[in-house]
C-alpha cells in the first residue's frame, strides 16, 4: 500500500491489523521496564491486586496498538505524527495469552489554516481482544501531509 496524504482520508474510513498475541514474559518485561507494578511483574502478587491476576501495562496496550497502527494500512504520509489525544480510556485489563487487534476509524479530516502544507485527522482506535471486547480506546489527532509531491 502506498502512502496516504490527507486528500486520500475520507470520514467513516476504517483500518485493521492484527491479532498480535502478548505472552506472559512481555507483560513482565515491558513492566520491568517502564511500570514496575507487582501486578505487572508477579503472577502471584497480582492475585491479591485490583486486577486478580497478571495484567499488561495500560502502556504496554498503547505501545502494541502503536505497533498494530504501524502495520495496518492507515499508511499517512509522513509516519504516524501523533498531535495529541481527545481521549484514552483502558477499560479491560490485558492478560497473558490475549490477541490483540485493531479497528481504527477516521472520524475527521481537516485541512490545516495556517500550513497549506499539512492537516490533521481525527482517529478512533479501538483496541479488542480476542472475545472482541475492548482494551483500549482512544481518540487521537494525527499530523497529515497535503499535496503529493510532482513526479
Amino acid at each position: 500500500m502506498s502512502l496516504r496524504y490527507l486528500e486520500d482520508f475520507a470520514v467513516g474510513q476504517t483500518f485493521t491489523a492484527g491479532p498480535v498475541r502478548i505472552e506472559e514474559s512481555e507483560i513482565k518485561q515491558f513492566a520491568g521496564a517502564f511500570d514496575p507494578q507487582p501486578f505487572h511483574l508477579d503472577s502471584k502478587a497480582a492475585q491479591s491486586s485490583f486486577f486478580r491476576g497478571l495484567a499488561a501495562s495500560g502502556w504496554h496496550t498503547a505501545a502494541i496498538t502503536m505497533r498494530l497502527l504501524v502495520e495496518s494500512e492507515l499508511k499517512p504520509a509522513g509516519g504516524i505524527i501523533g498531535a495529541g489525544f481527545d481521549e484514552l480510556r483502558w477499560p479491560r485489563a490485558v492478560r497473558p495469552d490475549d490477541e490483540l487487534r485493531i479497528e481504527a476509524e477516521i472520524l475527521e479530516v481537516r485541512p490545516s489554516k495556517s500550513k497549506p502544507d499539512q492537516g490533521m485527522i481525527k482517529v478512533r482506535t479501538k483496541t479488542l481482544n480476542q472475545n472482541n471486547d475492548p482494551v483500549q480506546i482512544s481518540v487521537g489527532n494525527l499530523v497529515v501531509l497535503r499535496m503529493r509531491p510532482a513526479e
